[in-house]
């Protein structure tokens, strides 16, 4: 499905990398899988909106994707299946299963090429990570999901990964919740969907049962 012009994605993951993952609705269900990321442009647009690229680089990387149309696509491809293959992981991790080997060998050699491109420059506060060939390469987009998705699986918070617990949703998110206790990806969306059906089975089974009663009265 075509997403209109200002769409905003939700970015509700607390984790790049699973914000990222979350770019596919209906992740599995044949028929009502919704892609947001149809285009290039699309991932740039969700790039710039949960702010792994900076406008400068996006507007640069725009203008070589209209160039070099054929390379945008084979990128856009290569998110796809980064994407899914995150997933899988972290499914897996919020799951309590061992990863497939497959998706991890994926993310290494995206991990090799991605972290090969980060130097450490003295700034005036003091040293920081950049990006070198930031504007030139298609890829650059996967490059900072790469990072956060190595950084999340290799440190404590990985332990937080959850996987909404509606049965027509499967993104994905960090549960800071007090007791550890959050279900929902969002609970505005899949938490009152939740709420509302719940709701209408017990309203339902009241119903049957006052029926049932006013029979036998």
């Amino acid at each position: 499905m075509a997403q209109p012009e200002g769409f905003t994605f939700e970015l509700t993951g607390g984790a790049l990398c699973l914000d990222f993952v979350n770019t596919l609705n209906h992740r599995g269900e044949p028929g009502r899988e919704e892609e947001l990321l149809p285009s290039y442009r699309r991932l740039l647009a969700w790039s710039r909106q949960a702010r792994a690229l900076p406008r400068p680089e996006v507007a640069r990387l725009a203008r070589l994707a209209r160039v070099h149309a054929g390379r945008a696509s084979s990128a856009l491809r290569l998110a796809t299946r980064l994407r899914e293959a995150l997933y899988r992981i972290f499914s897996a991790v919020a799951a309590g299963r061992a990863p497939a080997e497959a998706d991890l060998r994926l993310l290494n050699a995206m991990a090799a090429e991605a972290l090969s491109r980060q130097w450490i420059v003295h700034r005036e506060r003091g040293f920081v990570w950049e990006w070198r060939q930031a504007g030139s390469d298609l890829r650059r987009p996967l490059w900072p999901v790469v990072r956060s998705a190595v950084e999340l699986l290799t440190s404590d918070e990985r332990h937080r990964v959850r996987e909404c617990a509606s049965a027509t949703c499967s993104w994905l998110f960090l549960d800071h919740s007090r007791n550890h206790s959050r279900r929902w990806c969002d609970m505005k969306v899949c938490g009152n969907r939740a709420k509302a059906r719940r709701f209408y089975r017990r309203a339902r089974s009241t119903y049957r049962s006052r029926k049932r009663a006013a029979r036998t009265a």
